[in-house]
């Protein structure tokens, strides 16, 4: 049983290793294999994303964290920052119970947009989100904040051809 639920602070210690067991799915893509050994979002990070309010967590029946989903608001727009789910709970439904509460949070707030930068080809990146209603953004489409955000990445050695903005409108999105 999962429940998703807002984070809170005391959550934030479990994040780190969440997030380091969600990326060791990346060990199945050669070129990619190194982001399982990556730097994760701090302890500290965490607990900034979550007192700003737009964080949960999937919690085990014990109310242990399973999954998170950490987020911000940029503009009129929720932007998605990390969603991971530990890899041993991976295919459950686990990430988009998350993905889902995130965007029935956002319009609740009346942002325009859910947003984000993830990977076009993997699996649980870009086709995944796109199964949620989320289209790429090409060009012209991508906002100053999403292309500042690709060139980090891509000065952080992900490769920008492989990466992608992507945006779900919420005007489109049933949000009750």
């Amino acid at each position: 049983m999962i429940t998703i639920r807002p984070a809170r602070a005391e959550d934030a210690g479990a994040l780190p290793r969440i997030e380091q067991s969600a990326g060791l799915a990346f060990r199945a893509i050669a070129e990619l294999a190194w982001l399982a050994d990556g730097d994760n979002i701090s302890v500290e990070r965490h607990r900034a994303l979550i007192a700003a309010g737009a964080c949960w967590i999937a919690a085990d029946e014990k109310d242990r964290p399973v999954g998170f989903l950490s987020a911000g608001i940029e503009g009129d727009a929720l932007h998605i920052w990390e969603l991971d789910v530990r890899l041993d709970r991976q295919g459950q439904g686990i990430g988009r119970a998350l993905l889902e509460q995130a965007v029935a949070d956002a319009g609740r707030r009346g942002l325009a947009a859910v947003t984000l930068t993830t990977f076009r080809a993997v699996a649980w990146n870009a086709p995944f989100y796109r199964k949620a209603g989320f289209r790429i953004l090409e060009d012209a489409e991508i906002d100053e904040r999403l292309a500042s955000l690709l060139d980090d990445e891509a000065r952080h050695g992900m490769a920008s051809d492989q990466r992608c903005a992507m945006r779900l409108d919420l005007s489109r999105v049933d949000t009750r």
